[in-house]
């Protein structure tokens, strides 16, 4: 996840800058946070923070102080919720190159279905923060199973609990995956299978590099 949005995005995508702004907020909580065990170590790595404008030092500069837009109602259920169903994606393939798939998920309407929408807007995308999530070249969200789903599909039942609001609102909501071998070609540049030829990057890719040319 962190390597496809650092090396495979525009430099000043919203993806690439999201990215590196969690970055550097871990960074800032993990060093305040060994400061009183280690301080030299911590004094040390806190002057070498390129983005720090400050020279006063991390003992000088208060204690960890997150910012309350990290706390939106909702986000850490829809991650959960997506990694539960990674992990029943990945236990289908068997250890096989995840990239290799494409992943259709099928929710019914309700609440889970809302929180998986928040991480993938389209219902078929290969740069959503769902397909991210699921490691896949392609992720497919449905509320229900697609007409051409062959009887003998491999489709992994699994059931995940929903709790906001302290517990007032609870809700066990089940879902099915169905992992099936992508037909397109291997991007020279991403490594995603979402070209359409081995020899020419993905559509994403192109898009890219069309714009750090037009930046030069």
């Amino acid at each position: 996840l962190l390597s496809c949005r650092l090396y495979c995005e525009e430099a000043k995508d919203p993806k690439r800058r999201s990215c590196q702004t969690v970055l550097a907020e871990a960074l800032d909580v993990v060093v305040r946070s060994f400061a009183p065990i280690l301080p030299h170590l911590a004094e040390e790595v806190f002057q070498y923070i390129p983005y720090k404008k400050d020279s006063e030092g991390v003992f000088r500069t208060g204690w960890i102080n997150a910012s309350s837009a990290w706390k939106k109602p909702g986000i850490e259920e829809a991650i959960e919720g997506a990694c539960a169903m990674r992990d029943s994606f990945l236990g289908s393939i068997s250890g096989k190159n995840a990239l290799e798939y494409e992943v259709i998920i099928v929710i019914e309407p309700g609440l889970l279905f809302e929180l998986m929408e928040a991480l993938q807007a389209e219902e078929t995308s290969s740069v959503s923060q769902l397909n991210e999530i699921m490691m896949a070249s392609q992720t497919t969200l449905l509320s229900e199973l697609p007409k051409e789903t062959p009887s003998d599909a491999n489709i992994v039942k699994g059931t995940f609990l929903i709790n906001l609001e302290g517990g007032d609102i609870c809700e066990q909501s089940p879902y099915k995956v169905i992992a099936r071998p992508i037909a397109k070609a291997k991007c020279p540049r991403c490594r995603r299978y979402t070209a359409e030829s081995s020899s020419t990057p993905c559509p994403r890719c192109l898009q890219v590099l069309a714009a750090g040319k037009g930046s030069t």
